[in-house]
């Protein structure tokens, strides 16, 4: 009996401890499979994000690929820009139109036409700049002083006056000057270069604007006209003089002599005082304080005399002989 029990309470544990270990087992065995479902899952989004990783890669070399073209391209086409040369005298511009524009120099073509005085220009704005000669109109103001202007690089060069700016000098003799323009003219002074020549009597100037009021000569051309007298004159300056009898303007004082002077006349005046003469002559080195005199005085090294006297046919270098000599007759 009591071995019968003691097998039946063995039985008990045993299939107690089956039954437990039954339950153990059922866990045991779904581990791996979350396991390897969680191995999967983080693979995949590894490959993902090494692909994510691999297109950015691949659009910042196709980004930096297309900057470094587009960039050689515009310098492809910036220096393309700047071979426009002119094949005449060799100067070179940014655009083809600026080519196209500056081949009027030498071709001598001027399309746009005054109505009013038939001067003819190069350029709509230069046309457009000489109708307010006409007009009289001045719609750029210095603020500092009041004085009003036509255009405005008139106006940008007037106001260096009242800053002091003098950024363009000369290496020769150290004179400044408030615009490039005025520089590479004055250095034709020390050269004796005259690259601008009439094409009726081959007379020859160091500037555009001389040639320019030259020619008047030949046209009979007076654009300046006074509006209260209706005289008119070949030469701005010539106008402003003629206007002092209209307002009474009295002339400059100067400060070191006292002596009146035309506004025109005051830079040259002063040269007397400061000793400057930046006229000089390239065969014999003299130097004078106008351009005028200088002009005279190269009439001695060439042989020419300008001036005939229509009744005996004595020459002159010199309008003041000339005309001396013309109170004979």
């Amino acid at each position: 009996m009591v071995f019968i029990k003691e097998e039946a309470e063995d039985l008990k544990i045993e299939e107690t401890f089956s039954l437990k270990h039954e339950e153990t087992e059922e866990p045991i065995g779904l581990m791996p499979l979350k396991e390897e479902s969680q191995e999967l899952n983080e693979k995949e989004g590894k490959d993902l994000f090494e692909k994510h990783q691999d297109f950015i890669t691949e659009e910042k070399s196709f980004s930096c690929s297309q900057t470094k073209k587009t960039s050689t391209r515009k310098r492809a086409q910036k220096t393309e820009t700047r071979t426009s040369t002119c094949p005449q005298c060799g100067k070179s511009f940014n655009h083809h139109q600026n080519l196209k524009v500056h081949m009027r120099v030498h071709t001598g073509e001027k399309p746009y036409t005054c109505q009013q005085c038939g001067k003819s220009f190069t350029q709509s704005n230069s046309l457009k700049a000489h109708m307010r000669i006409h007009t009289g109109r001045k719609p750029l103001t210095c603020h500092e002083c009041g004085k009003s202007f036509t255009e405005k690089g008139s106006l940008k060069a007037h106001m260096r006056i009242h800053t002091g700016e003098s950024s363009f000098t000369c290496h020769q003799c150290g004179k400044s000057f408030t615009q490039k323009g005025s520089l590479k003219d004055h250095m034709r002074i020390h050269t004796g270069e005259k690259p601008y020549t009439c094409q009726q009597c081959g007379k020859s100037f160091n500037k555009m604007r001389n040639l320019t009021v030259h020619m008047r000569i030949h046209t009979g051309e007076k654009p300046f006209t006074c509006q209260q007298c209706g005289k008119s004159f070949t030469q701005e300056g010539h106008l402003k003089g003629h206007m002092r009898i209209h307002t009474g303007a009295k002339d400059f004082t100067c400060q070191h002599c006292g002596k009146s002077i035309t506004i025109g006349n005051l830079t040259v005046h002063m040269r007397i005082h400061t000793g400057e003469k930046p006229y000089n002559c390239q065969e014999c080195g003299k130097s004078f304080t106008q351009k005028e005199s200088l002009k005279v005085h190269m009439r001695i090294h060439t042989g020419e005399k300008p001036f005939t006297c229509e009744q005996c046919g004595k020459s002159f270098r010199c309008k003041a002989n000339f005309n001396f000599h013309m109170r004979i007759h």
